[in-house]
């Protein structure tokens, strides 16, 4: 059941951090460098996974300026990744095991929306592979460290565009047809369905991990460049007007993920987003996925299949 709201959550709600470790994919920009941005302030040692080692660089400076400016001295350092590419995957997991030995937070947020069709280093179709295949995999070889801290939380990061998504098991990988949008929407459920599993396997063996789950709604991201209205000036003009008048910034976009990954009431299994109309824009709230989320059987489907293609086989969950 969703918690009763007694006043709008903001990230003033989060209490000090100091002493957590905590992994943001996708933090270069967007989302997750606000994610990122407000677990420093607070004292996390924060590690931002970042795919060009350019912008990794410029947005720990910015990170390191900002929370300066609150008067705090940041902890964060930057982890190459690109979870596009399963040998990148591997690297950036080994990398962090070696440097911290066990992860409080693990927040699931790089990915790509509806691009053109093409294919991942290791031949996934790039939205199933990037938004999906390459966190699940990136979460099960961290999970030694996720699981020494004694209560560590993952987070993945879905869409509203889950609400559309259908597991399509004979095409998961557009093996007989592309098409941007509904493979988007099904690389954002496929988020939600892992978080889940995540979750029930967890609980099965009594593993001290809590998984969760969040969207941002329509936040003025760099994914906006993705839509359909790039390509030509008017219509990059014209998506940015309507990106700026309908989306909410990325800061106010990053709390349903702060929330998911500190509230202390939260649960595993549970889901936030925007509040408002839609779940496009408000404070965040717990709110119920779409039903497909829900199918045990396609979950057990998907977790089957992620193991047999990343071969990262989550170990320490098995009963």
């Amino acid at each position: 059941m969703p918690h009763p709201e007694q006043t709008p959550w903001t990230p003033d709600a989060i209490g000090p951090q100091e002493g957590r470790t905590v992994v943001v994919t996708g933090a270069n920009s967007g989302l997750g460098f606000h994610v990122a941005t407000e677990f420093a302030r607070r004292g996390a040692d924060v590690l931002l996974a970042c795919r060009n080692a350019e912008r990794g660089r410029d947005a720990l400076e910015r990170l390191r300026a900002e929370v300066r400016d609150s008067g705090v001295e940041a902890s964060a350092e930057v982890v190459a990744l690109d979870v596009a590419d399963l040998a990148s995957v591997r690297r950036a997991a080994s990398d962090l095991l070696h440097r911290r030995s066990s992860i409080d937070v693990l927040v699931n947020n790089a990915g790509v929306m509806a691009p053109p069709f093409g294919r991942t280093a290791d031949g996934f179709e790039t939205q199933v592979g990037t938004n999906h295949l390459g966190h699940f995999a990136f979460t099960g070889l961290l999970l030694p460290a996720l699981l020494a801290g004694g209560g560590a939380r993952v987070v993945n990061v879905s869409s509203v565009a889950h609400r559309f998504g259908r597991l399509d098991r004979g095409n998961y990988q557009s093996e007989r047809s592309y098409r941007k949008w509904p493979a988007y929407g099904q690389s954002k459920l496929s988020n939600l369905l892992f978080a889940l599993e995540l979750q029930r396997r967890a609980a099965a063996v009594g593993a001290p991990l809590v998984s969760t789950a969040a969207h941002p709604g329509l936040s003025d991201t760099n994914l906006w460049k993705s839509t359909p209205l790039s390509g030509n000036r008017v219509g990059e003009a014209v998506g940015a007007v309507l990106s700026r008048a309908i989306a909410q910034s990325p800061a106010q976009g990053a709390w349903p993920l702060l929330r998911a990954a500190t509230d202390p009431q939260a649960r595993g299994g549970e889901f936030y987003a925007p509040g408002g109309p839609r779940e496009w824009r408000g404070f965040p709230v717990q709110v119920r996925a779409s039903a497909a989320a829900y199918d045990t059987a396609d979950a057990a489907w998907l977790w089957a299949r992620s193991v047999e293609w990343t071969g990262v086989g989550f170990e320490q969950l098995t009963a």
